[in-house]
């Protein structure tokens, strides 16, 4: 049974990896919101389900509730883990944009739903005191399509002038993936460090139109910029361990993404071209501009994370996270990408009622709550974009055998951000994740007397 669970599981795999390859690299977009417009798309922080059920803490969270977990936000976690661990999970994303009406008539509204499969991960134990993993995540993601209408007054005491309506049409989609490689290490019981070598790859596609739909025989115009971008980025952390009797710890943890250059292909191209009498648009007629293939850099800015955790095994976790982020240094091009430096806070934890409930899953069940407040990097018309969320979700374990261990992790997070005030877009959001956590002795040998 064993061996077809496994086969199983590396199938699933597979699939899970080629889908996720095959979403950031096509022209799909994984988000509907008009934020994503600005620098790289919306940035996916390195959570799995388990630590976003908790507000997403991490930088000093290793083990969750004696599990072997796989913490990408500090990769000197990996150090604790002593089974191969396996983590996979997909997302979902209900978006609800509001924004104040122009004309002052009431509001304007639209829903968005989202579907991604959104992470692999693997992590496989070397010593006694060290790990190393890898896997591919999101990075960002980019989708947005809005319309801006004007119109132009004729020009006065012509005869049989008309108003001129003009919409301009503004579209984006793409996103970049992470594929990572990881290392861990204790130095001592106490205190762990490790590093991950990331590649960064993905298009990222953006459209504005300009259209004249009431000017009979006018050309409309569209303007295109795709970046294709590769390129590795570098992280590290530290942790470090107080134990306070054999079951009760606290940790201290740092880590960093560094500031690096990934490479990009800019093309840009604008083109004219018109609708057919049903409405259709007939193929562009011309290109105004057509340059493919010229070559830039695109300067990622530096993140900090901050943590500290307390854990009583088996029984509680508690944490929170400080994050900044050097945004104001992100370069597309060589061109500063206008951002505002971030800040994040993350508070959260759980709570396991009897991990040794024989007869009661829902006693062995992990419980998560966290809140996430986050200044973000956008600065718009004079205003601050804020996010505030709520998290919650749970761990459910799954009946082991002598050498395995199984958990369902699912978590929710119901959050806001952005606001009315200044013409900007409002959105209200609820993010649902799931995974799939794995624990097993795959690669050890086992010695018989």
């Amino acid at each position: 049974m064993i061996k077809y669970t496994r086969a199983f599981i590396i199938f699933l795999l597979a699939v899970t990896a080629f889908g996720a390859k095959a979403q950031s690299t096509q022209p799909t977009a994984t988000t509907s919101s008009p934020y994503s417009r600005y620098g790289l798309g919306d940035i996916n922080p390195a959570l799995l389900p388990q630590n976003i059920g908790m507000g997403g803490i991490a930088t000093a969270i290793n083990k969750i509730s004696n599990y072997n977990n796989i913490n990408v936000l500090n990769p000197a976690s990996y150090a604790t883990i002593n089974f191969t661990t396996i983590d996979i999970g997909l997302s979902t994303s209900f978006l609800s944009l509001n924004q104040t009406n122009p004309t002052g008539a009431g509001q304007l509204s639209s829903n968005n739903i989202n579907f991604r499969l959104s992470h692999i991960a693997f992590a496989i134990p070397v010593t006694k005191r060290s790990a190393f993993s890898f896997g591919l995540l999101p990075y960002s993601a980019l989708g947005y399509n809005y319309k801006q209408s004007f119109t132009r007054n004729g020009s006065s005491g012509t005869t049989g002038s008309v108003d001129t309506t003009i919409n301009n049409i503004y579209s984006g989609n793409g996103g970049l993936s992470k594929a990572y490689l990881g290392y861990g290490v204790g130095l001592t019981k106490h205190l762990l460090i490790g590093a991950n070598i990331s590649y960064i790859f993905g298009n990222l596609t953006e459209y504005t139109s300009t259209e004249l739909p009431n000017l009979t025989g006018a050309l409309d115009t569209r303007d295109e910029h795709s970046n294709s971008i590769r390129g590795f980025n570098y992280d590290y952390g530290v942790q470090y361990s107080f134990d306070f009797g054999d079951t009760k710890h606290l940790i201290l943890g740092y880590s960093a993404s560094t500031s690096s250059n990934l490479n990009t292909t800019v093309s840009h191209v604008v083109s004219q071209y018109n609708y057919d009498p049903s409405g259709n648009e007939n193929i562009a007629t011309d290109s105004v501009v057509n340059q493919p293939g010229s070559k830039a850099k695109i300067l990622l800015p530096r993140i900090n994370h901050f943590g500290v955790s307390f854990q009583k095994d088996g029984k509680f976790l508690i944490g929170a996270d400080y994050t900044t982020g050097k945004w104001s240094d992100l370069t597309i091009a060589g061109v500063n990408a206008g951002l505002q430096d971030s800040k994040t806070f993350n508070v959260g934890g759980q709570f396991t009622p009897d991990l040794n409930a024989l007869h009661s899953i829902w006693l062995r069940t992990d419980y998560r709550l966290g809140l996430i407040y986050d200044q973000t990097y956008l600065d718009l018309n004079n205003t601050s974009i804020k996010r505030y969320a709520l998290t919650f979700g749970f761990g459910l374990p799954l009946a082991p055998n002598n050498t395995s261990f199984y958990k369902i992790n699912f978590s929710a997070e119901v959050g806001r951000r952005g606001t009315l005030d200044n013409g900007l877009i409002k959105e209200n959001y609820v993010n649902l994740h799931l995974g799939f956590t794995l624990n097993d002795r795959w690669f050890q040998r086992f010695k018989f007397e």
